[in-house]
């Protein structure tokens, strides 16, 4: 069964930075897709990026310009830079993998944005 572990969340300031990871144990990691979603309340799930097996990558029109997603295959670990947040950015911040049919989620690390 594939685990995905997100640490890194957090308090922050308006206008600051965090950095999330995500550990994927159980799993062929190099072979995955894989990604960041992130969950408001009251809001729909919704993507932040995405990065595949080949390196490319897909973001999110809200974070584009200050995010970047990147992986670490022989850590078997994705990354997350948030840079120059704001309130509208706090969130359940979710860890995904897929690769055909199979995919799973993380148990999600909070991101709050706040002064």
């Amino acid at each position: 069964q594939v685990q995905l572990v997100e640490s890194g969340g957090g308090l922050v300031q308006p206008g600051g930075s965090l950095r999330l990871s995500c550990i994927a144990s159980r799993i062929i990691f190099r072979l995955y897709t894989m990604g960041w979603y992130r969950q408001a309340p009251g809001k729909q799930r919704e993507l932040v990026a995405t990065i595949n097996s080949g390196g490319s990558t897909n973001y999110g029109d809200s974070v584009k310009g200050r995010f970047t997603i990147s992986r670490d295959n022989a850590k078997n670990t994705m990354y997350l830079q948030a840079n120059s947040l704001n309130p509208e950015d706090t969130a359940v911040y979710y860890c995904y993998a897929v690769s055909g049919t199979s995919s799973s989620w993380g148990q999600g690390t909070q991101v709050t944005v706040s002064s």
